[in-house]
């Protein structure tokens, strides 16, 4: 069997897979409340003195947690503390930093904390390899029609080493850890740059000559760093919660992207599924896809796992979700893949891959970032 039959069967499973639990779903779609999203007020900026760019990017980024932990967004958080960590910092091209505080108007204090999940169910735990559990099940995507094809399109590099994925025409989510350690921005922030994949066909070269030929990437540079205060200078369990950052580009792209959504209980989710797409370590050069079922949920935190490595951070992670208007199951961006998780519950230490759940509020945060404007902070 030729290299270009196996690529084409590899895909031809992974569209089964990924079709078969969809269709079964959908037999029985979800009624889904209407979404209530709150409304952030940011405040006028705070100049702060330059960054100083000292930080190492750490891209393989793991965090421990205990039951209290795990079960903390269970408890009401005081207003204060909870309005403190979501000011956030924008960072410029030019080193310049601003913190701009917020407010949240809103009359219904369950917005004002994310919904209670189902609480914690006993598994049987086994210890495992790290970030690869069993066999191998990352699928390389290759090829022209691949590569351009939405979702695989929305995925770009990041010149620290992670991953991103875009979220409007000159937008990209990505985890905090790339480009700030908690304390400061690491070296290669300075000149962030955001790295668009470039097929063999597109750049001149006839993919029929050069087998197994990979991909280019085309660098367009950041102008604007937007990163939560929840995740500078806190603990690591608790910023792991606020790994996320917003980067804006100095042009639009032209690619298709993919449209944020509050998070919703995994039971929500086709085939209580979730999908992502990076760069890991271990394949330069190569874009991976990879999905899986969701293990478990706490009101911050996706626990899965997912098979991934170093450098698919910041990926965007994405499910089905049904939108009850168009009566459809649309892929909408519900996390941001963050790293590893050791979570020890009853003396028990348990193994996930973790992803960064968008909650009302860090919806309504982002959406500022992207729009400028808070009355377009509503879902889709």
């Amino acid at each position: 069997m030729t290299p270009h039959e196996i690529t084409i069967l590899t895909h031809l499973l992974l569209l089964f897979q990924d079709l078969l639990p969809l269709t079964l779903s959908l037999l029985q779609p979800p009624h889904n409340p209407p979404m209530h999203v709150p409304t952030l007020v940011p405040h006028t900026p705070t100049p702060l003195t330059r960054s100083r760019f000292s930080a190492e990017a750490q891209l393989d980024f793991t965090t421990h947690c205990n039951y209290s932990c795990f079960h903390r967004g269970e408890q009401e958080e005081p207003r204060e503390q909870l309005m403190d960590k979501l000011a956030f910092e924008t960072l410029y091209a030019d080193g310049f930093r601003t913190l701009t505080t917020v407010e949240v108007e809103d009359d219904d204090d369950d917005a004002l904390h994310p919904t209670h999940l189902p609480p914690w169910t006993r598994v049987k735990h086994r210890r495992m390899k790290r970030q690869i559990y069993g066999a191998d099940g990352r699928f390389n995507i290759q090829g022209d029609n691949f590569l351009l094809d939405y979702p695989f399109s929305t995925a770009v590099r990041i010149s620290t080493g992670c991953t991103g994925v875009l979220v409007s025409q000159q937008h990209v989510l990505t985890a905090a850890h790339c480009v700030h350690d908690g304390k400061d921005y690491v070296h290669g922030a300075r000149k962030l740059r955001v790295g668009f994949l470039i097929p063999p066909s597109i750049n001149g070269t006839k993919t029929g000559l050069i087998p197994n030929k990979k991909p280019l990437v085309r660098w367009v540079r950041v102008k604007r760093t937007r990163v939560p205060k929840g995740w500078i200078q806190g603990p690591q369990e608790v910023s792991m919660d606020f790994d996320y950052a917003l980067l804006e580009l100095r042009w639009p792209h032209r690619r298709p992207f993919m449209r944020l959504w509050v998070a919703p209980s995994s039971d929500n989710l086709a085939g209580n599924r979730i999908h992502f797409s990076g760069f890991d370590s271990d394949r330069p050069g190569e874009l991976v896809y990879r999905f899986c079922p969701v293990e478990e949920e706490s009101s911050d935190l996706i626990y899965q796992h997912c098979d991934a490595r170093p450098g698919a951070s910041g990926s965007g992670v994405y499910g089905r979700v049904w939108d009850n208007t168009l009566e459809r199951w649309e892929r909408k961006v519900i996390g941001i893949f963050s790293g590893h998780q050791w979570l020890e519950i009853d003396g028990e230490n348990r193994d996930y891959n973790v992803a960064v759940r968008i909650t009302p509020l860090k919806f309504a945060q982002i959406c500022y970032w992207l729009h400028g404007n808070r009355l377009d902070c509503t879902p889709d």
